[in-house]
Protein backbone atom coordinates (compact mmCIF):
# COMPACT_ATOMS: atom_id res chain seq x y z
CA UNK A 1 0.00 0.00 0.00
CA UNK A 2 1.51 3.25 -1.04
CA UNK A 3 1.60 5.95 1.59
CA UNK A 4 0.90 9.81 0.61
CA UNK A 5 1.03 12.98 2.54
CA UNK A 6 -1.31 16.22 1.12
CA UNK A 7 -0.31 19.60 2.83
CA UNK A 8 -3.20 22.11 2.47
CA UNK A 9 -6.17 19.15 2.81
CA UNK A 10 -8.24 21.49 3.67
CA UNK A 11 -8.67 23.42 -0.25
CA UNK A 12 -10.21 22.83 -3.01
CA UNK A 13 -7.48 20.79 -4.55
CA UNK A 14 -6.64 18.84 -1.28
CA UNK A 15 -9.92 17.64 -0.32
CA UNK A 16 -10.47 16.03 -3.96
CA UNK A 17 -6.91 14.68 -4.25
CA UNK A 18 -7.63 13.27 -0.70
CA UNK A 19 -10.66 11.70 -1.98
CA UNK A 20 -8.86 10.34 -5.03
CA UNK A 21 -6.00 8.75 -3.29
CA UNK A 22 -8.27 7.17 -0.97
CA UNK A 23 -10.05 5.04 -3.83
CA UNK A 24 -6.86 3.95 -4.88
CA UNK A 25 -6.00 2.86 -1.48
CA UNK A 26 -3.34 4.98 -0.02
CA UNK A 27 -2.62 5.40 3.03
CA UNK A 28 -2.94 9.16 3.47
CA UNK A 29 -2.12 12.37 6.12
CA UNK A 30 -3.61 15.47 5.28
CA UNK A 31 -2.02 18.22 6.94
CA UNK A 32 -3.13 22.04 7.06
CA UNK A 33 -2.96 24.52 9.94
CA UNK A 34 -3.77 23.27 13.34
CA UNK A 35 -5.53 20.35 11.15
CA UNK A 36 -4.53 16.57 10.71
CA UNK A 37 -6.98 14.40 8.36
CA UNK A 38 -5.63 10.38 8.32
CA UNK A 39 -7.06 7.03 6.92
CA UNK A 40 -5.36 5.59 9.89
CA UNK A 41 -7.39 6.00 13.08
CA UNK A 42 -5.18 4.32 14.83
CA UNK A 43 -2.45 6.71 14.37
CA UNK A 44 -2.54 10.49 14.56
CA UNK A 45 -0.15 13.22 13.17
CA UNK A 46 -0.62 16.70 14.35
CA UNK A 47 2.27 18.59 12.54
CA UNK A 48 3.08 22.12 12.60
CA UNK A 49 3.82 22.83 8.93
CA UNK A 50 6.13 26.23 9.69
CA UNK A 51 7.69 23.94 12.33
CA UNK A 52 11.22 22.39 10.58
CA UNK A 53 11.39 19.94 13.59
CA UNK A 54 7.90 18.69 13.40
CA UNK A 55 8.15 18.48 9.75
CA UNK A 56 11.81 16.63 9.77
CA UNK A 57 10.01 14.22 12.67
CA UNK A 58 6.91 13.46 10.60
CA UNK A 59 8.85 12.82 7.58
CA UNK A 60 11.49 10.11 9.42
CA UNK A 61 8.55 8.67 11.09
CA UNK A 62 6.16 8.30 8.23
CA UNK A 63 7.97 8.00 5.50
CA UNK A 64 5.74 8.49 2.52
CA UNK A 65 5.80 7.87 -1.08
CA UNK A 66 4.45 10.54 -2.36
CA UNK A 67 3.58 14.22 -0.92
CA UNK A 68 1.81 17.20 -2.56
CA UNK A 69 2.33 20.15 -1.38
CA UNK A 70 -0.90 22.39 -1.99
CA UNK A 71 -1.02 24.69 0.81
CA UNK A 72 -1.17 28.28 -0.25
CA UNK A 73 -1.66 31.36 1.44
CA UNK A 74 -3.34 34.02 -1.26
CA UNK A 75 -4.45 37.49 -0.61
CA UNK A 76 -7.55 37.81 -3.25
CA UNK A 77 -7.99 41.80 -4.51
CA UNK A 78 -11.28 41.38 -3.14
CA UNK A 79 -10.33 40.66 0.65
CA UNK A 80 -9.39 43.51 2.97
CA UNK A 81 -6.35 45.02 2.70
CA UNK A 82 -3.09 43.71 4.33
CA UNK A 83 -0.18 45.08 5.26
CA UNK A 84 2.57 44.33 2.75
CA UNK A 85 5.20 43.41 5.81
CA UNK A 86 2.56 40.85 6.78
CA UNK A 87 1.30 39.81 3.75
CA UNK A 88 5.32 39.29 2.13
CA UNK A 89 5.88 37.33 5.47
CA UNK A 90 3.02 35.24 5.70
CA UNK A 91 2.86 34.07 1.72
CA UNK A 92 6.84 33.32 2.00
CA UNK A 93 5.98 31.19 5.01
CA UNK A 94 3.37 28.89 3.14
CA UNK A 95 4.16 29.19 -0.09
CA UNK A 96 7.81 28.80 0.76
CA UNK A 97 9.62 28.10 3.51
CA UNK A 98 7.46 25.06 4.56
CA UNK A 99 7.93 23.65 1.42
CA UNK A 100 11.64 23.94 1.90
CA UNK A 101 11.05 21.82 5.26
CA UNK A 102 9.67 19.29 3.54
CA UNK A 103 11.92 19.19 1.02
CA UNK A 104 14.79 18.98 3.20
CA UNK A 105 12.78 16.08 5.80
CA UNK A 106 13.11 14.58 2.12
CA UNK A 107 16.51 14.70 1.13
CA UNK A 108 17.45 13.06 4.91
CA UNK A 109 15.08 10.64 5.58
CA UNK A 110 12.79 9.95 2.15
CA UNK A 111 15.42 10.38 -0.34
CA UNK A 112 12.72 7.73 -2.27
CA UNK A 113 9.65 9.96 -2.16
CA UNK A 114 8.36 12.17 -4.68
CA UNK A 115 6.90 15.78 -4.15
CA UNK A 116 4.36 17.91 -6.13
CA UNK A 117 4.34 20.93 -5.61
CA UNK A 118 1.02 23.32 -6.56
CA UNK A 119 2.51 26.75 -8.29
CA UNK A 120 0.19 29.20 -10.11
CA UNK A 121 0.13 30.72 -13.75
CA UNK A 122 0.64 33.62 -11.28
CA UNK A 123 4.24 32.98 -12.22
CA UNK A 124 4.05 34.49 -15.31
CA UNK A 125 2.56 37.93 -14.36
CA UNK A 126 -0.56 40.00 -14.49
CA UNK A 127 0.58 41.65 -18.06
CA UNK A 128 2.14 38.67 -19.36
CA UNK A 129 0.12 37.69 -22.86
CA UNK A 130 0.22 34.47 -25.28
CA UNK A 131 0.48 30.93 -24.39
CA UNK A 132 2.56 30.06 -21.68
CA UNK A 133 4.66 26.66 -21.42
CA UNK A 134 7.28 25.78 -19.26
CA UNK A 135 10.30 27.74 -20.93
CA UNK A 136 7.81 31.38 -20.69
CA UNK A 137 9.29 33.94 -19.19
CA UNK A 138 8.69 33.74 -15.47
CA UNK A 139 7.81 37.74 -13.84
CA UNK A 140 5.55 37.65 -10.98
CA UNK A 141 3.93 40.83 -10.30
CA UNK A 142 2.28 39.89 -6.97
CA UNK A 143 3.42 38.65 -3.67
CA UNK A 144 1.38 35.24 -4.19
CA UNK A 145 2.66 34.98 -8.18
CA UNK A 146 6.87 36.24 -6.44
CA UNK A 147 6.40 33.58 -3.43
CA UNK A 148 5.17 30.71 -6.04
CA UNK A 149 7.77 31.38 -7.84
CA UNK A 150 10.07 31.20 -5.27
CA UNK A 151 8.77 27.79 -4.29
CA UNK A 152 8.60 27.12 -8.39
CA UNK A 153 12.64 27.50 -7.91
CA UNK A 154 13.34 25.81 -4.67
CA UNK A 155 11.99 22.37 -6.04
CA UNK A 156 14.14 22.83 -9.39
CA UNK A 157 17.03 23.40 -6.83
CA UNK A 158 16.16 20.80 -4.93
CA UNK A 159 16.02 18.69 -8.17
CA UNK A 160 19.33 19.28 -9.52
CA UNK A 161 21.20 19.47 -6.34
CA UNK A 162 20.35 16.58 -4.53
CA UNK A 163 18.58 14.33 -7.00
CA UNK A 164 15.17 14.78 -5.53
CA UNK A 165 11.97 13.78 -6.97
CA UNK A 166 10.12 16.98 -6.45
CA UNK A 167 7.96 17.58 -9.68
CA UNK A 168 5.63 21.63 -10.23
CA UNK A 169 2.36 21.87 -11.62
CA UNK A 170 1.95 25.79 -13.09
CA UNK A 171 -1.88 25.65 -12.74
CA UNK A 172 -4.07 28.12 -14.52
CA UNK A 173 -7.81 28.27 -13.09
CA UNK A 174 -9.89 25.00 -12.11
CA UNK A 175 -13.38 24.87 -10.81
CA UNK A 176 -15.38 22.74 -9.11
CA UNK A 177 -18.21 22.82 -6.52
CA UNK A 178 -15.66 23.00 -3.40
CA UNK A 179 -14.51 26.58 -4.92
CA UNK A 180 -14.95 29.35 -2.42
CA UNK A 181 -17.95 31.65 -2.84
CA UNK A 182 -15.31 34.81 -3.89
CA UNK A 183 -14.61 32.98 -6.93
CA UNK A 184 -16.11 34.54 -10.28
CA UNK A 185 -17.26 30.65 -11.06
CA UNK A 186 -19.17 29.87 -8.09
CA UNK A 187 -20.42 33.29 -7.95
CA UNK A 188 -22.19 32.62 -11.15
CA UNK A 189 -23.31 29.54 -10.47
CA UNK A 190 -24.70 30.00 -6.75
CA UNK A 191 -26.41 32.62 -8.36
CA UNK A 192 -28.24 30.69 -11.18
CA UNK A 193 -29.39 28.04 -8.50
CA UNK A 194 -30.51 30.84 -6.12
CA UNK A 195 -32.37 32.86 -9.25
CA UNK A 196 -34.08 29.29 -10.54
CA UNK A 197 -35.51 29.11 -7.31
CA UNK A 198 -36.88 32.33 -6.71
CA UNK A 199 -33.97 33.37 -4.32
CA UNK A 200 -32.03 35.99 -5.65
CA UNK A 201 -33.66 38.78 -8.37
CA UNK A 202 -29.93 39.48 -10.03
CA UNK A 203 -26.07 38.85 -10.63
CA UNK A 204 -23.95 41.57 -10.38
CA UNK A 205 -20.72 41.06 -12.44
CA UNK A 206 -17.43 42.82 -13.37
CA UNK A 207 -16.05 42.70 -16.65
CA UNK A 208 -18.14 40.74 -18.93
CA UNK A 209 -15.06 40.59 -21.45
CA UNK A 210 -12.46 39.24 -19.45
CA UNK A 211 -10.80 35.94 -20.40
CA UNK A 212 -9.82 32.90 -18.47
CA UNK A 213 -7.68 29.36 -18.82
CA UNK A 214 -10.38 27.17 -17.39
CA UNK A 215 -10.39 23.71 -16.34
CA UNK A 216 -12.22 21.02 -13.99
CA UNK A 217 -10.25 20.45 -10.48
CA UNK A 218 -11.20 17.11 -10.33
CA UNK A 219 -8.76 16.60 -13.43
CA UNK A 220 -6.04 18.82 -12.29
CA UNK A 221 -5.99 16.97 -9.44
CA UNK A 222 -5.73 13.63 -11.37
CA UNK A 223 -2.92 15.60 -13.29
CA UNK A 224 -0.92 15.80 -10.12
CA UNK A 225 -1.49 12.34 -9.10
CA UNK A 226 0.31 11.82 -12.80
CA UNK A 227 3.37 13.98 -12.88
CA UNK A 228 4.68 11.22 -10.27
CA UNK A 229 3.85 8.09 -11.68
CA UNK A 230 6.70 8.59 -14.41
CA UNK A 231 9.91 8.19 -14.74
CA UNK A 232 11.48 11.96 -13.90
CA UNK A 233 10.69 14.73 -12.17
CA UNK A 234 9.78 17.83 -13.93
CA UNK A 235 7.84 21.31 -14.30
CA UNK A 236 4.49 20.62 -16.20
CA UNK A 237 1.98 23.63 -16.69
CA UNK A 238 -1.30 22.55 -16.60
CA UNK A 239 -4.00 23.92 -18.33
CA UNK A 240 -6.91 23.09 -21.15
CA UNK A 241 -4.89 25.81 -24.02
CA UNK A 242 -8.28 27.75 -24.25
CA UNK A 243 -9.55 30.96 -23.19
CA UNK A 244 -13.34 31.80 -22.65
CA UNK A 245 -15.30 34.68 -21.69
CA UNK A 246 -17.06 35.22 -18.24
CA UNK A 247 -19.34 36.37 -20.46
CA UNK A 248 -20.08 32.76 -22.22
CA UNK A 249 -19.41 31.25 -18.64
CA UNK A 250 -22.32 33.32 -18.04
CA UNK A 251 -24.71 32.29 -20.76
CA UNK A 252 -23.82 28.95 -20.73
CA UNK A 253 -25.03 28.19 -17.01
CA UNK A 254 -28.43 30.75 -17.18
CA UNK A 255 -29.44 28.99 -20.82
CA UNK A 256 -28.99 25.43 -18.54
CA UNK A 257 -31.25 26.67 -16.52
CA UNK A 258 -33.79 27.72 -18.95
CA UNK A 259 -33.06 31.04 -17.77
CA UNK A 260 -32.15 34.26 -20.15
CA UNK A 261 -29.06 35.66 -18.76
CA UNK A 262 -29.73 38.86 -20.19
CA UNK A 263 -32.72 39.41 -17.77
CA UNK A 264 -30.90 38.84 -14.62
CA UNK A 265 -27.22 39.57 -14.74
CA UNK A 266 -26.15 43.44 -14.40
CA UNK A 267 -22.50 44.80 -14.69
CA UNK A 268 -20.75 47.39 -11.84
CA UNK A 269 -17.87 49.49 -13.62
CA UNK A 270 -16.56 49.86 -9.37
CA UNK A 271 -16.33 45.84 -9.10
CA UNK A 272 -14.05 44.92 -12.45
CA UNK A 273 -10.92 46.38 -10.72
CA UNK A 274 -7.73 45.71 -12.45
CA UNK A 275 -7.87 44.55 -15.89
CA UNK A 276 -5.97 41.56 -16.55
CA UNK A 277 -4.38 40.33 -19.88
CA UNK A 278 -5.88 36.53 -20.17
CA UNK A 279 -2.85 34.01 -19.50
CA UNK A 280 -3.64 30.54 -21.36
CA UNK A 281 -1.47 27.31 -20.56
CA UNK A 282 0.34 25.24 -23.44
CA UNK A 283 -0.48 21.54 -21.88
CA UNK A 284 1.41 20.27 -24.50
CA UNK A 285 4.18 18.77 -22.39
CA UNK A 286 1.98 17.36 -19.64
CA UNK A 287 0.02 15.17 -22.71
CA UNK A 288 3.17 14.24 -24.13
CA UNK A 289 4.93 12.61 -20.73
CA UNK A 290 2.09 11.67 -18.28
CA UNK A 291 -1.00 11.12 -21.79
CA UNK A 292 -3.08 13.10 -19.42
CA UNK A 293 -6.06 15.19 -21.13
CA UNK A 294 -9.41 16.90 -19.83
CA UNK A 295 -12.17 14.61 -19.14
CA UNK A 296 -14.83 17.42 -19.69
CA UNK A 297 -14.71 20.60 -22.08
CA UNK A 298 -15.74 24.18 -20.67
CA UNK A 299 -19.22 23.53 -21.57
CA UNK A 300 -19.67 20.12 -19.90
CA UNK A 301 -17.57 21.37 -16.60
CA UNK A 302 -20.48 24.44 -16.22
CA UNK A 303 -23.01 21.82 -16.27
CA UNK A 304 -21.14 19.95 -14.04
CA UNK A 305 -21.14 22.32 -11.45
CA UNK A 306 -24.51 23.36 -11.69
CA UNK A 307 -25.33 19.75 -11.47
CA UNK A 308 -23.62 19.75 -8.04
CA UNK A 309 -25.73 23.02 -7.12
CA UNK A 310 -28.88 21.00 -7.66
CA UNK A 311 -29.83 22.82 -11.16
CA UNK A 312 -31.36 20.38 -13.39
CA UNK A 313 -31.52 20.92 -17.02
CA UNK A 314 -34.32 23.20 -18.23
CA UNK A 315 -36.27 20.78 -20.84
Amino acid sequence: MKKAVIIGCKGQDGRLLYEFLREKKYSLVGLDINYSLSTRPSKKYFVDISDASQVLKFLNSFKPDEIYYLAAYHHSSQDSPEDNLLLFKRSFNTNTISLIYFLEGMRRYAPKARLFYAASSRIFGESATGLKNEKSEINPECVYGITKASGYYVCRFYRKKHAIFASTGILFNHESHLRDDKFVSKKIIKAVAKIKRKKQKKLILGNLQAEVDWGYAPDYVRAMYKTLQIKHADDFVIATGKKHRVVDFVKIAFAYAGLDWRDYVETKPTIIGKKRKPLVGNPRKIKKLTGWVPSVNFRQMIELLLKKEGVKRAG
